[in-house]
């Protein structure tokens, strides 16, 4: 297993992290069971959010007691400097511990910068100078956002999507930011879901100056990537075709499922609705044909158009056109026009 320095932080662990979202949708004994098998099983990097429920809070149950033995992230979406404090001392509380190892804006519209009018980066500053948090990083979804980031020379790490579907402006980032010493976490590096080969993603990381945290629901899913561990995975022919061929399946316009067009007017589950068509066909499943997810497919023949979702969505995709293109297919599917083979 390649390990990995963050850029100037110090910060040095295996190429192999825990993307800590998923963890939040099982319920609190299960989700230790996977993080302490997730730490006995080598990974020593464990990314969460104050948006991500109760992650936060089964991290601090999970390690209680050996925090120093393994690097904590946490991200705020604060706006103000004071919900930042009222979001960090929050995130120390529910992680049972008095320092972050890297704390991070989440999923930022701008870059924040000393003297910017906002406070923001200055109320990082304070933090650190009080021990609160050792590193200072940042979450992007938009290119142009993150290379701003990386040309600002603020921040100690940028977390970013990426995934064998990247583009060659998306790599020319990645190389930036090792450039810039900043330290690389590739979040996404399943792009939703839709890439369903952990050899080939993992082959494809470790090409890079690039930290992948891959988001983890279930014990099996951990176990893919904690093989690794024992049997390092590098690129092969056969696996550079697999991902040839899922490039020219996916490249364009995808949903990535990240969530952040919610909440719809009309009540469609946008973030499911608008892969519909690959997730069938990537994942069969009898499950997304039966009458709920027929019912929740409909909806979008309710859509009204008002442009929230395409205004919040970080991919800047066209929505409503997605929504519809799914039906559509989906209408297909269901009426055996088209194959879900």
């Amino acid at each position: 297993m390649n390990t990995i320095t963050l850029g100037r932080t110090g910060i040095t662990t295996p190429q192999n992290a825990f993307g800590a979202l998923p963890i939040q949708r099982v319920h609190k004994g299960e989700a230790v069971r996977i993080l302490r098998r997730a730490y006995d099983g080598g990974m020593t990097f464990f990314d969460t959010a104050r948006a991500y429920s109760d992650s936060e809070e089964k991290l601090g149950e999970a390690f209680a007691g050996m925090r120093d033995r393994l690097f904590i992230a946490s991200k705020t979406m604060a706006v103000t400097p004071q919900a930042f404090w009222d979001q960090l001392h929050t995130s120390l509380r529910n992680l049972r511990t008095d320092y972050l190892d890297l704390y991070q804006f989440h999923c930022v519209k701008q870059c924040y910068a000393p003297a910017d009018g906002t406070g923001m980066y200055e109320a990082m500053l304070q933090a650190k100078e009080q021990g609160k948090i050792r590193h200072i990083g940042i979450t992007a979804h938009k290119i142009g956002i993150a290379e701003e980031i990386v040309r600002s020379g603020l921040y100690e790490t940028l977390q970013f999507p990426f995934s064998y579907l990247a583009t060659d402006r998306d790599i020319a980032l990645v190389r930036a930011c090792d450039a810039a010493g900043m330290g690389f976490i590739a979040m996404k590096g399943l792009s939703g879901g839709l890439l369903t080969n952990a050899r080939a993603c993992m082959a494809f990381m470790s090409q890079f100056p690039a930290l992948p945290i891959w988001g983890v629901q279930r014990m099996e899913e951990l176990e893919q990537w904690l093989a690794f561990f024992d049997t390092p995975c590098r690129m092969t022919p056969e696996l550079q075709a697999v991902i040839d061929q899922d490039r020219q399946e996916l490249l364009g316009d995808f949903c990535r499922g990240c969530g952040y067009c919610a909440p719809c007017a009309v009540g469609i589950v946008i973030n499911q609705c608008a892969r519909m068509s690959q997730m069938i066909r990537r994942s069969p499943s009898d499950r997304w044909l039966a009458p709920d997810w027929q019912k929740e497919m409909l909806k979008i023949e309710q859509c009204i158009e008002c442009g929230a979702c395409k205004k919040r969505c970080p991919y800047e995709l066209d929505i409503p056109r997605l929504l519809k293109k799914n039906l559509a297919d989906y209408k297909e599917i269901l009426n055996g026009t088209a194959s879900i083979g």
